[in-house]
């Protein structure tokens, strides 16, 4: 490995690389200004000036161990490669099933459930218009919806993942799942995808259901039930992916989620939890945009701070809570209608960064995305593309094949600066809580957003097929996902019969029950699990916590 050993090899170095530009200058004219999406300036050429060995131990270390920045585990993909976790949601709870039975036959190692957008939205099946149900995710509002999209998966034997907003009821009807196959809750592991309510608030204003501390109450809870009742579920996901696709760049995407996991870690801790009882469970949700050497930086620099944050800040002593474990999707905001085939290309593309970058699953998107759920050929292929990249390309056969480069070292260096940066805005504002409520980080992404489609617009920014390499000779047409409607009409009729045939005094003391947490001191989700055991749907869970916690109404800012 290269080593500036004296003042002498630095100079000798200078001196080369003043020559080489002044010939570069000359073949090359009047030279661009490269800059990637977080800001920094990108160098034509990296040498030992920029990063050397001499810093190996302080920017590097081995695999597993400080500063995590060439991964968490000693062994890395090498030992056990990324999980494969394909996001579904389409249809019926029966069509699900069909999907993911599929998936896993064709290489998926764990299983991720979408709700509807009804869902998202806190209402039942049979208070939507049946046309919008299932198009976008699936109809799950009870336990046997849940039991129907799980049949036949062995729920104590696979992760699972759960897309699931405060107040976690997909989470509540896993669990009623769980009982009635006779699975110990411990045996239950997996992640509760989208349980960073603030994200909500600030980047995906379908997820927020309930008022900001209402939220956050909630969020506790779930966090305190999870850790005395199913100890290998993972309760916090804080989920940078909203960030980014909302419009942040990659650096303040990292800074932003980093700040509202210090949120949530103080939070818990505020609420009697000790750092080294749920730091280990604190996981995190990444989008994978197209620019590469920047993504792979993102998660270098994420990792390395993390871990310097949970024993500075918390004293964290066990080496699991210094753990920076991500989850990537690749991202769909980078995906088009335009010539839709070349999205096969931008998701490898990204699935290779988040593989580079240290992630622990992932989930590529079907390159049909941009206009409809995928159809089953397009999920089929983005499950083929990790087991290709895994399989034939070798990319698992080296742990970090990128550490050691000047570029990338370099590079994740300043993308450091400028994630702490962020971090700074947001401690000096009082927190992740108080910095979105306060529109600070809604401003922050807004005209990050707006920068990066003013480039694109302008033709500074290259997207294929959009504003350049156009070509009239289109892809053809692309199938699209529908449900099927007798079949939906079907699902509304025999949720409607259910709620019916139910019990309705267990509903209304469950019910009651909850309302009575809420407006208390009694752990709120401990009432949602039992809601849900006792036959409460979706909606009316939702709907009393909203009358006793308050409504989501997200913060619009200028």
């Amino acid at each position: 490995m290269p080593k500036i050993a004296s003042n002498t090899d630095t100079a000798s170095l200078k001196e080369k690389q003043a020559k080489w530009q002044i010939r570069y200058d000359r073949e090359i004219g009047r030279d661009r200004t490269v800059v990637n999406r977080s800001g920094v300036e990108v160098r034509p050429l990296y040498t030992p000036l920029d990063w050397s060995d001499g810093r190996y131990d302080e920017d590097l270390g081995m695999p597993g161990e400080l500063p995590y920045t060439r991964g968490i585990y000693n062994t890395m993909h090498r030992g056990r490669t990324w999980t494969q976790r394909q996001l579904i949601g389409l249809g019926t709870p029966q069509d699900y099933n069909k999907r993911v039975r599929m998936l896993l036959q064709q290489g998926a190692s764990a299983i991720s459930l979408l709700p509807c957008n009804s869902g998202f939205r806190g209402i039942d099946c049979d208070e939507s218009p049946v046309p919008l149900l299932g198009t976008c995710g699936t109809v799950i509002n009870t336990v046997d919806h849940m039991d129907a999209a799980l049949d036949g998966v062995p729920i104590g034997e696979i992760s699972t993942a759960m897309n699931d907003p405060t107040p976690f009821t997909l989470f509540a009807f896993l669990l009623s799942v769980a009982k009635r196959r006779g699975v110990p809750f411990d045996k239950i592991t997996g992640t509760a995808n989208q349980s960073d309510y603030i994200s909500h608030f600030v980047a995906n204003h379908m997820f927020y259901r309930l008022s900001q501390p209402g939220a956050r109450r909630v969020f506790v809870d779930h966090v305190k039930f999870c850790r005395e009742h199913v100890p290998n579920w993972n309760p916090v996901s804080v989920v940078g992916q909203h960030m980014q696709q909302a419009g942040a760049t990659p650096a303040e995407t990292m800074g932003l989620t980093l700040s509202t996991a210090i949120q949530y870690a103080d939070d818990c801790i505020e609420a009697g939890m000790s750092p080294d009882k749920i730091l280990p469970r604190f996981t995190y949700f990444f989008d994978i945009s197209i620019s590469f050497f920047e993504e792979v930086a993102k998660f270098r620099a994420g990792r390395r701070i993390w871990a310097k944050i949970t024993r500075e800040r918390y004293g964290a002593k066990d080496p699991r809570s210094w753990r920076f474990k991500f989850h990537g999707q690749t991202s769909g905001v980078d995906l088009t209608q335009q010539q839709p085939l070349n999205n096969i290309a931008r998701v490898t593309a990204q699935a290779i960064a988040g593989i580079f970058g240290g992630l622990q699953s992932m989930h590529t998107d079907g390159f049909d995305e941009a206009m409809t759920c995928p159809t089953e050929d397009a999920a089929r292929i983005a499950v083929a593309t990790q087991n290709i990249l895994r399989e034939e390309a070798h990319l698992c056969d080296v742990i970090d094949p990128l550490g050691g480069s000047y570029y990338v070292e370099a590079l994740t260096n300043e993308m450091e600066e400028k994630i702490l940066q962020v971090m700074d805005v947001i401690e000096n504002a009082g927190g992740m809580y108080n910095a979105a409520d306060a529109g600070i980080v809604q401003r922050m992404i807004g005209k990050s957003a707006f920068e990066y489609q003013s480039r694109i617009e302008s033709g500074a920014e290259k997207v294929v097929g959009v504003n350049c390499y156009q070509s009239e000779a289109e892809d053809g047409e692309v199938e699209t996902y529908r449900p099927n409607r007798e079949a939906m009409e079907a699902q509304v009729a025999a949720f409607k019969a259910f709620k019916a045939d139910r019990k309705q005094s267990d509903v209304e003391r469950a019910l009651d029950d909850l309302a009575r947490a809420a407006s208390g001191t009694q752990n709120v989700y401990e009432k949602v699990v039992t809601a849900a055991d006792s036959g409460v749907t979706h909606g009316e869970i939702i709907a009393c916590l909203r009358r006793e916690l308050g409504f989501g109404h997200p913060l619009m800012v200028a």
